[in-house]
């Protein structure tokens, strides 16, 4: 159904709206109709709801029983236009549906009845502010003054026309009368009426089953709305006790954080007094069942502090109860830890006496690491703490003498030079040829230094391995034994040593470390002493000796830049065997020259010399260096080689020049032997000797070495020498 408006004319069709211009036939009739009091012709009733549906909506309207009906449209009490909006439509719902109309229609016949004798044109009679329709018709014809005003289409959107002659210009009545032009207007008008209606009911069927499936949508929807507002609700319940639950955990939070304040104030009091008296379970699990290594030795330490902590302050004012508790804990549990590192000490001692067992690695990984449990068993233990000492004493005094024994007899059997009386400088050399005892051994030279001193020089000397010497089957002197035997025993005393200071302190002092290294030590000294004697006492090597007493001092400087002190002793032993025979060594020499000059005087120099000349009476003639001066030059360059360092206080001087006196005393009555009428070839004989011997001393350097040269000098001038 078509609604119309004073502007646009609503049409439905194909279920949309359309708008479309008004003011076509249907207006010109409608205010035809008004001007002649005709009744449109069309449903009245249904005009006339649409008439009183169209009037101006206040606040609180007034029944519609009380107004008078009128085909003219009511006139607003202002010239204004109306200023009312029309009600909205409800959704999904038209105005335009036939149900509506006819509930309109029936509304608009419950209305109140007229009175008696009152006829249709007195209650359609216009009221008496109805616009004259005289001018209405002057209006639409365009002969309407300019003031006049009238009210088009009385609707819920009214609009004052005022002034507009221009409206009637656009009427075209087609040449009919206004009759014949409403009637036409009419008609077209309920034709398009029809045309919509039917239109509508037919797009209403076509799409009724869209409608029903908007509907079981939207009642799906609405399931799914519940379904969501059911969740909501069961969340928001959830939320809430999730807020309780939240609020009591924060209650409860508060409160722990409380409590652990309180208990870090109490335990920022309390935890160092606890600390120091408490012994962890793992502590002492392990010093009763744990290996003994290095978490055990820290184990230990953390008893014994405890322990001294404890004794500390019950000996003062700070003793309690706790420590009372803990004390007798403690004490089991260190006697527990002393029998422990009893056993411990004992077994490795036992394993020092396994054959052919090297010691100082025992020493290093069972003893130097594990120090501390014994200066705790010294502490806690002082008798038991002896008691290992003493065990350890033993076991290794028993070690080294039984290998340096051992390497002794090694030593023993290499083959040694004889060096006797008949290697002196003034032997008889067919006596040394002469000697069974020298028969079996390599031709040497006794008196001449050579290469033996370069056991003074080597930087870094080692011992010979016992089965080395054992298989050496090359003849040495005895400096060679000496040397080896007296490396290995310094070697050996100076890791002994440092071991027992390192071991031992600070739980014992220097001296008693002192006195347990000569306990184990003392019977090798005697042994090293015996084995030095055996070396020299049946030599007349004065050589060999003087190259043992320069090895021994060099051992001595050894010990004192290793800081060995306990090894002096031994050292200076050694000096006192050999010195004294260094000395006798060279009264046998002084003794043989003595004997030389003595048979000189009876027999002649040739003889006493040991020459072999075809003729005495060359001999005598002969200006020739001689053999013993040679001897004598070799022997005395060695004795310098040797004592170029040499102090002042040595034997080696005095012992020197008196075998050189006699000497130059040999050397002088055999020049006599030339007569007083040759006393030129006499000078000659002494120069060329004193020249021999210089010779063979000239690179000799020290200071004994260059008083001698001196004093050969000064002789070799004295009998016209150059």
């Amino acid at each position: 159904m078509v609604k119309e408006s004073n502007f646009v004319d609503l049409e439905f069709g194909g279920g949309d709206f359309k708008a479309k211009p008004l003011y076509s036939k249907r207006s010109v009739a409608r205010k035809y109709n008004t001007l002649t009091d005709k009744p449109w012709r069309g449903t009245p009733v249904m005009w006339l709801d649409r008439l009183s549906g169209q009037s101006t909506p206040s606040t609180s309207p007034a029944p519609a029983q009380n107004r008078s009906f009128s085909p003219a449209p009511r006139r607003s009490s202002h010239l204004a236009p109306n200023t009312t909006t029309r009600p909205a439509y409800g959704p999904r719902t038209s105005s335009l549906g036939l149900s509506s109309r006819a509930n309109l229609s029936t509304t608009s016949l419950n209305s109140p009845r007229l009175p008696n004798g009152s006829s249709l044109r007195q209650q359609l009679s216009p009221p008496a502010d109805v616009t004259d329709p005289l001018v209405v018709l002057q209006d639409i014809l365009g002969m309407r003054p300019e003031s006049a005003d009238i009210t088009v289409d009385n609707r819920n959107d009214s609009m004052s026309v005022q002034n507009q002659p221009h409206l009637a210009d656009d009427v075209d009545f087609e040449g009919l009368s206004l009759h014949a032009f409403a009637d036409t207007a009419n008609h077209d008008e309920m034709t398009r009426s029809h045309q919509a209606s039917a239109q509508t009911v037919e797009e209403f069927e076509k799409g009724k089953e869209k409608f029903e499936d908007l509907h079981r949508s939207i009642l799906a929807c609405d399931d799914v709305l519940q379904s969501v507002q059911t969740s909501l609700t069961s969340f928001q319940q959830d939320l809430g006790a999730v807020s309780a639950e939240i609020e009591t955990l924060q209650s409860r939070s508060k409160a722990m954080n409380t409590r652990l304040e309180n208990r870090r104030v109490v335990e920022k009091l309390l935890g160092p007094a606890v600390e120091e008296i408490s012994v962890a379970p793992a502590v002492v699990t392990t010093i009763v069942e744990g290996q003994i290594d290095s978490s055990w030795v820290k184990a230990l330490d953390e008893i014994d502090k405890r322990s001294r902590l404890i004794d500390s302050r019950a000996e003062g004012s700070q003793k309690t109860s706790a420590m009372s508790d803990v004390k007798p804990l403690l004490d089991d549990l260190t006697n527990k830890a002393v029998e422990r590192i009893r056993d411990f000490f004992v077994s490795h001692i036992k394993a020092l006496r396994s054959p052919n067992v090297n010691a100082q690695v025992i020493q290093q990984q069972s003893f130097v690491c594990f120090k501390d449990l014994y200066s705790f068993l010294a502490r806690h233990h002082l008798v038991l703490a002896e008691e290992i000492g003493q065990a350890y004493i033993n076991t290794m005094r028993w070690y080294y003498l039984s290998n340096f024994s051992r390497y002794k007899q090694s030593l023993e059997r290499m083959p040694i030079f004889i060096v006797d009386r008949t290697d002196a400088v003034g032997a008889d050399p067919t006596l040394q040829r002469a000697s069974a005892s020298k028969a079996s051994q390599p031709s040497h030279d006794a008196l001449s230094i050579g290469r033996r001193t370069d056991v003074l020089r080597r930087p870094n000397l080692s011992a010979l391995p016992s089965h080395t010497a054992e298989d050496n089957k090359q003849t040495q002197y005895l400096e060679t034994p000496f040397l080896h035997f007296n490396l290995a025993l310094i070697d050996n005393a100076t890791a002994e040593y440092s071991f027992l200071a390192h071991f031992f302190s600070p739980a014992v002092g220097f001296q008693p470390i002192s006195r347990h290294f000569s306990a184990i030590f003392s019977p090798v000294f005697a042994l090293g002493h015996a084995f030095t004697k055996t070396l020299v006492d049946d030599s007349d090597d004065c050589l060999g000796i003087l190259l043992c007493v320069r090895l021994s001092q060099r051992f001595a400087f050894e010990l004192q830049r290793r800081k060995i002190p306990v090894v002096d002793g031994y050292i200076n032993g050694t000096n006192m065997l050999l010195w004294p025979r260094f000395q006798l060594a060279m009264d046998v020499h002084v003794e043989s020259v003595k004997r030389a000059t003595s048979s000189a005087s009876g027999r002649g120099a040739a003889s006493a010399l040991g020459l072999s000349t075809s003729s005495d009476a060359a001999a005598k003639q002969s200006t020739a260096p001689h053999m013993l001066t040679q001897r004598f030059g070799q022997l005395l360059q060695g004795i310098l080689a040797l004592s170029q360092d040499a102090g002042d206080d040595e034997p080696v001087g005095n012992s020197l020049n008196r075998l050189r006196g006699e000497v130059e005393t040999l050397l002088a009555k055999i020049g006599k032997g030339f007569g007083s009428a040759a006393e030129r070839k006499r000078d000659r004989f002494l120069a060329n000797n004193y020249s021999l011997i210089l010779a063979i001393v000239g690179d000799t350097r020290g200071k004994l070495a260059a008083e001698v040269r001196d004093h050969l000098e000064s002789l070799r001038n004295s009998v016209g020498g150059t």
